[in-house]
């Protein structure tokens, strides 16, 4: 019996490992449309606020916000199907696949600090409503110290290649690391994972995570975060140039 045990459980393992991976990248293409729309209802709430709509603007709050809380049990479930994909091990006796998710979702969100009226997509959206009239000055309930403005911040984890120098957003081909969620050129970081000398550690600097080839991808998200990245970086060069012009006329 032992000798056809092996086999089946090493098959076993291999068809969980797979559909965790199918798993996982569906639902990580669910978060980046999450993620588009709450980008396009920001922009109409920008729009609806320069126009003086504001008695549509809590509505559009109250959507985000949702949207804000499903991508949170996304990401959760995205955590648990990843866990149960890299550490499943077939037993004697069925498993209760049932029960050992609803484990990992919950280790999950015990070890989030992610809040979602705190969410820094939320944030996003209510200073980027706030600017519209009130640029520079703090939003209601926080003092000028505190504020911490997100409403032109990176979600990405690091914003230039650690082994070329390059920024994200002119990388060729960017990949995410799936532990430590640091990204890098795909090459690079290939040859960097099969070289002996760095024994496959993170290239970023104080990160204890090793690397695997096949947990370094391209993620749906990554793409609509970068995407995301050059809009902010256009636009902050348009402020840049119209504050330079205001500045010539005034003179």
């Amino acid at each position: 019996m032992a000798s056809t045990s092996a086999p089946r459980n090493t098959a076993a393992y291999g068809r969980i490992a797979s559909a965790a991976s199918t798993l996982y990248s569906d639902n990580q293409t669910l978060i980046a449309e999450i993620r588009k729309a709450v980008i396009m209802m920001k922009e109409i709430a920008v729009d609806l606020e320069r126009d003086s709509k504001s008695e549509m603007l809590k509505e559009l709050e109250d959507g985000v916000l949702q949207l804000v809380k499903a991508s949170d049990d996304c990401t959760h479930l995205s955590n648990a199907i990843q866990s149960i994909g890299n550490e499943y091990q077939p037993g004697a006796e069925l498993t209760n696949f049932s029960k050992l998710f609803d484990d990992k979702i919950g280790r999950s969100k015990a070890e989030s600090s992610s809040v979602s009226q705190n969410h820094l997509w939320l944030r996003q959206f209510r200073e980027a409503v706030w600017n519209v009239h009130h640029e520079g000055q703090p939003m209601p309930g926080e003092e000028q110290e505190d504020i911490i403005m997100t409403s032109t911040e990176s979600n990405l984890l690091n914003i230039t290649c650690p082994l070329t120098g390059k920024p994200v957003t002119e990388l060729a081909e960017p990949v995410r690391s799936m532990d430590c969620k640091h990204i890098y050129e795909k090459k690079p970081i290939i040859q960097h994972i099969r070289s002996k000398v760095s024994q496959g550690r993170c290239p970023v600097t104080g990160c204890p995570k090793t690397l695997r080839a096949d947990r370094v991808v391209c993620d749906p998200l990554l793409l609509v975060e970068i995407d995301e990245m050059r809009s902010m970086s256009k636009q902050r060069a348009a402020e840049v140039i119209e504050d330079f012009t205001q500045l010539d006329e005034e003179d």
